[in-house]
């Protein structure tokens, strides 16, 4: 898959992940089918990756605070969990 997509919610990606897989577990689809499915599967993987360790950074903000519960701005790019990974 050449175009780039929009990333989807971590909720959309893994459902869309799940799906590409039983459709590639039938042995039904073309090879060229099947390496498309597995570029796409990639991507939503690092989408996925992504979320998660974003919610993480969240989480770890909120509970290494010394003044209570405060949630402080993750910077992503900063992190390389910029769109480009």
């Amino acid at each position: 898959m050449s175009k780039k997509t929009s990333p989807l919610n971590f909720e959309a990606a893994l459902v869309e992940l799940e799906q590409l897989v039983d459709r590639m577990e039938t042995g039904e689809m073309s090879l060229e089918e099947s390496l498309q499915a597995f570029e796409r599967g990639v991507a939503l993987t690092r989408d996925c990756q992504k979320a998660l360790k974003e919610a993480e950074l969240r989480v770890q903000a909120l509970t290494e605070t010394d003044a209570g519960l405060a949630l402080e701005e993750v910077d992503a790019e900063a992190l390389g969990l910029d769109d480009d990974n």
